[in-house]
């Protein structure tokens, strides 16, 4: 049943608020997706909520497509199922590799209603309305690096020799950061994330006890009809302090050619992996280095598109493309290699993927990335960041870069500004 319900665009966010808070209370499993209304090329998630009292195993996710809606989530590790590879390296939260389900409550969010589809879509709407939320805010954490400086830049270093022995093109590295805190709650804290850095992926997921908290700006895989669309981050700095410094250093990142060689590496992967989905000569690159601006960074985004074949599954989607290239780098395989000797923890989440299917096989999936992966039950949590390691990559620049990508996530934790 669904039913329409109507609410001013000023009691939205309130009653927002209510909602994750009711659902948290209500509901094992849970999605919340937004676009924050941020220009993005082809638009970003469409503002809606799923839960579930149940999840399904991704084999029976796989069955589903095309017949039934479904939300899920896929951990970066699930790329040992894809390729011959393995995650030995430390956990420092364990998740499962992946939690799909079929939506048994969906809320649309439009201009000036609402939309619930349930059992009892109004008694759902009023026992939102009714929700009164009294939980203090979030105590402020102590991050605990999980890599110093001098370990990341010694790594860069390493890993530059691959490059010139000739074993890979560019590799994105990452570090992890660890908090534990008591009495933490993930619904303040993606409240809390959202409202210092609204991104086109946002993302708050739920999985029983385990939670992700997602402030994305990328785009992994959208399908619509039998365009398949895909777009890769690859090129970042820092955003000015007015609009004249704000064009300056946005034309300084699309004019740089270092940046650019890495976002076509990446274009070139991505081009790749596409095909192997699609109709003979129908990739194509729409946009090649687009600078956009988000609230702390440009971004350099680039938008690969194909004709998808008919024949294929939703498995055969995710093992053709997935892990997304601009998480491992090129080639792919080997990356992913190194990814596991030189990084000092198992990503899980992080860098994998997570995005809603209808059931007509259209699908909107992002990349894991400036987000926090918290075990409630532990009340222990992490988030991870990287950047792409060329050849002529300065290590100190891309830590600082790596503080920069994470700068919004850290001051919403600790309270202590990141400079940069």
């Amino acid at each position: 049943m669904i039913q329409t319900f109507p609410i001013s665009e000023n009691s939205k966010s309130s009653w927002l608020q209510k909602l994750l808070y009711w659902a948290d209370t209500n509901y094992p499993y849970f999605a919340f997706f937004d676009d924050h209304q941020v220009e993005y090329p082809q638009e970003g998630f469409q503002k809606s909520f799923y839960a579930a009292k149940k999840s399904i195993p991704l084999e029976r996710a796989f069955e589903l497509y095309r017949k039934d809606e479904l939300v899920g989530i896929l951990s970066y590790d699930y790329k040992n199922k894809i390729e011959k590879l393995s995650s030995q390296n430390q956990t420092i939260i364990t998740l499962p590799e992946s939690v799909f389900f079929i939506p048994e409550l969906k809320i649309q969010f439009e201009v000036n209603k609402i939309s619930i589809e349930s059992s009892n879509p109004e008694k759902v709407f009023e026992e939102v309305t009714q929700v009164e939320i009294y939980q203090k805010p979030n105590p402020f954490v102590e991050i605990q690096p999980q890599t110093s400086k001098d370990e990341y830049e010694k790594a860069v270093h390493a890993i530059q020799k691959h490059i010139v022995e000739g074993d890979i093109y560019e590799m994105n590295y990452c570090m992890s950061f660890s908090f534990d805190i008591m009495q933490w709650n993930p619904i303040f804290g993606y409240l809390d994330l959202i409202k210092k850095s609204p991104m086109p992926f946002t993302t708050l997921f739920k999985a029983e006890e385990k939670y992700l908290i997602c402030a994305s700006p990328e785009r992994f895989l959208k399908k619509e009809g039998k365009k398949m669309i895909a777009q890769p981050i690859k090129g970042t700095i820092k955003r000015g302090a007015d609009a004249q410094q704000d064009e300056l250093l946005k034309a300084k990142l699309f004019e740089s050619e270092k940046e650019r060689a890495e976002n076509l590496m990446i274009v070139d992967l991505m081009r790749n992996d596409l095909s192997k989905i699609s109709e003979t000569g129908s990739v194509k690159v729409d946009e090649l280095f687009g600078v956009y601006a988000f609230p702390k960074v440009f971004q350099m985004i680039s938008t690969v598109s194909s004709t998808c074949r008919e024949d294929l599954g939703l498995k055969d989607l995710f093992h053709a493309t997935f892990p997304m290239g601009s998480m491992t780098g090129a080639p792919k395989i080997k990356c992913m290699q190194l990814i596991e000797y030189y990084e000092s923890f198992q990503r899980a989440w992080f860098s994998g993927t997570v995005g809603h299917i209808s059931e007509n096989g259209d699908l909107d999936f992002n990349v894991i990335i400036r987000s926090i992966l918290f075990d409630k039950t532990a009340q222990k949590g992490f988030f991870a960041v990287g950047s792409a390691i060329t050849f002529d990559a300065d290590a100190s620049y891309e830590y600082e870069e790596c503080l920069l990508k994470a700068s919004a996530i850290i001051e919403m934790l600790s309270g202590k500004s990141v400079e940069g």
